[in-house]
């Protein structure tokens, strides 16, 4: 049985690609950001990876958010879905700019 790893998107379908070369040069220009913020010097990032990172075990995880800078830098997570990938972002949003959180970077 084969499985997937390498993905793309058509809009925000996440679509199986067994052609290496294709997705290799799909994936050199996309544009796979979910989001991208900057506050001061802290930046979260959730971006589509298009590779399974899940490693064989339940659903495959394509997509990740993580901060940069300040009190939660290297925070990171995983997800299935480009709706799971924006609520992600917004939580990881909150932890730099919620003062009950700890205000970062500004």
């Amino acid at each position: 049985m084969k499985t997937h790893d390498k993905y793309i998107l058509k809009g925000q379908k996440v679509i199986s690609e067994d052609d290496l070369m294709k997705w290799g040069r799909w994936f050199e220009t996309a544009e796979r950001h979910v989001g991208d913020d900057t506050f001061g010097n802290v930046r979260v990032s959730t971006v589509f990876l298009g590779i399974d990172h899940s490693f064989g075990v339940g659903k495959p995880l394509l997509f990740e958010t993580m901060i940069f800078g300040g009190k939660h830098d290297g925070y990171q997570d995983r997800y299935h879905t480009w709706k799971e990938a924006e609520r992600g972002h917004k939580k990881a949003l909150k932890f730099i700019t919620l003062p009950s959180l700890g205000k970062e970077g500004v």
